[in-house]
């Protein structure tokens, strides 16, 4: 075995490590990191054999973290099978509706699928009711996804295709809409209801090119982990199988959804370095864009509510009481399992904080990483109570990007929009943060959501809560070493330092040194994984 170093790379590198925050190069052997330094003390780990990559004016960087991603149900969403009508992707509502149309008319029996309906960013939709759906589609098989995915609508032929009627029963913490008479509306709200209308989009001689076309498009963005918040184990074996061929590009951490038995298919920490089951996933509440999230103050009076259907002075719902949430903790916290609860309502994050300090008091564990997922309206003293208990947040700063004038204008207020997803606030309690796109919802675009989070810039140039700003720093670090400590990995990657794997992103520049705004702009030059380039710009 040679003692020289596989690979090195020379140039501004970005480390995230305290002890040395930066260094001119960093040596890579056996796919982990042998060496940081100078070019001086370098030297010594260059050979004949030896790949000297010069980064020229560009920033090399840890590998960026997704800690709230759903890449196995996005290989789906976005392949060839599904049409992505997402605002970022089609804006006309016009546009949107031709779509549905050509789309049922190409694929007729097979069933046509749709992905990222949004009658907020695309104003003039028609409605989605069942008549419209059976009008557009009256012999094939039609699913549509609400672009926040806890919303879905479908219709007659799809609901006979997956045995859905009148007598069907709400899955637990779902719901199927109905009309006046108690028949199927054409709505399902919340996975359990969700999912399985999108399962007949994917088969299983499909997948394999599904999520390498996946790994791609996560290695483009400057990523090597990403987290699987809505793990289902029947991918477990498809999973496991392009992971044993060396197929993967991205490291995955895995959060399998709680199930009606409240029982998990794995155990904690099982797997390997690439494939590893981390956690739990449990929701508290849904989407702000579809009205059922749990809050103490309610939905403004204005069009943008009215085109999503909630009624006047609604504060929005819960999906599970404290009673179902406290039952469900119960049967995975005492095995030894984290948990990640998505929960969006300022009156959901109180509930989730009573049921996490019960389960702590009850079962004392010093090291849980319980995590709140999203928590747009979290208050400061509910920042405080999570501190206190060890309770880490991932925010979704992205929907400042794409949201932020209707949050304020459509949906919230100045006093309660502005302040959505506070990264400050909780940075500036102690709080370890993760950034996070929650794709497909937004796209995968980690370094935006940095730019955000520094500037908090909404679509008309207004600075949303200047007082929630993250310095670039803190941006990074949520977006790298801290998102690989709330998935367990710290010790292996999130930083540049030796011992970790040689998991690394190459920009065009360092972001510490161009404008705020120009972050989400810079270029992914290249992408290694454990020392092997997995994603290469200039090709």
């Amino acid at each position: 075995m040679s003692s020289y170093a596989d690979l090195v790379l020379v140039g501004t590198v970005l480390t995230v490590d305290a002890s040395r925050p930066t260094a001119e190069g960093v040596a890579v052997r056996d796919g982990r990191i042998c060496a940081v330094g100078t070019r001086a003390e370098l030297d010594s780990e260059i050979g004949p054999s030896t790949h000297v990559v010069d980064v020229g004016d560009g920033c090399v960087m840890p590998g960026l973290v997704e800690a709230h991603g759903h890449p196995l149900m996005e290989a789906v969403v976005l392949s060839d099978r599904m049409v992505d009508i997402r605002p970022v992707t089609v804006r006309d509502a016009d546009a949107v509706a031709a779509a549905v149309r050509d789309e049922v008319k190409r694929r007729g029996d097979d069933g046509a699928f749709l992905s990222g309906w949004d009658a907020l960013l695309q104003k003039g939709l028609p409605e989605p009711t069942l008549a419209w759906l059976d009008s557009v589609a009256p012999d094939t098989p039609l699913v549509i996804l609400h672009n926040s995915g806890h919303l879905a609508f479908f219709n007659s032929v799809a609901a006979r295709l997956h045995g859905l009627d009148r007598n069907t029963p709400d899955p637990k913490g779902a719901a199927y809409g109905r009309d006046a008479n108690g028949e199927l509306d054409g709505t399902a709200r919340e996975t359990a209801a969700v999912f399985p209308l999108v399962s007949s989009a994917m088969n299983a001689g499909s997948y394999p090119k599904m999520l390498a076309e996946e790994c791609a498009r996560l290695n483009r963005a400057g990523l090597t982990t990403c987290s699987e918040m809505a793990y289902d184990p029947k991918f477990g074996p498809l999973v496991e199988a392009l992971n044993a061929q060396g197929a993967l590009t991205v490291r995955l951490r895995t959060y399998e959804m709680s199930n009606p038995t409240m029982t998990a298919r794995s155990t904690p920490g099982a797997g390997d370095d690439m494939v590893r089951a981390t956690g739990i996933k449990i929701w508290v509440d849904g989407s702000p864009w579809i009205g059922n999230i749990d809050l103490t103050f309610p939905y403004l009076d204005t069009d943008a509510t009215a085109a999503i259907g909630v009624e006047p002075g609604s504060c929005g719902h819960a999906n599970y009481t404290r009673e179902q949430l406290t039952e469900i903790v119960d049967a995975y916290f005492p095995l030894g399992w984290p948990l990640a609860c998505h929960v969006m309502g300022d009156n959901g994050i109180d509930t989730i904080l009573d049921v996490y300090d019960s389960v702590l008091t009850r079962h004392p564990r010093p090291d849980h990483r319980l995590r709140l997922e999203h928590v747009g309206a979290i208050r400061d003293d509910q920042i405080a109570r999570a501190v206190s208990l060890g309770v880490t947040c991932s925010l979704f700063v992205d929907q400042i990007h794409y949201w932020g004038d209707v949050l304020v204008d459509g949906l919230f207020g100045p006093e309660h929009g502005s302040r959505w997803m506070p990264a400050g606030s909780a940075v500036a309690a102690g709080m370890r943060v993760s950034l996070h796109n929650d794709p497909p919802v937004t796209p995968e675009e980690p370094l935006r959501n940095i730019a955000v989070a520094v500037t908090r810039t909404t679509p008309n140039g207004h600075v949303s809560g200047p007082e929630q700003r993250l310095t670039v720093e803190q941006a990074i670090r949520a977006q790298t070493i801290d998102a690989a400590w709330q998935l367990f990995s710290e010790n292996e990657i999130g930083s540049i330092e030796v011992g970790k794997y040689a998991d690394f992103v190459v920009l065009s520049a360092d972001p510490r040194t161009v404008p705020p705004e120009d972050i989400a702009d810079l270029d992914v030059r290249a992408t290694y994984l454990a020392g092997t380039r997995v994603f290469d710009g200039s090709a």
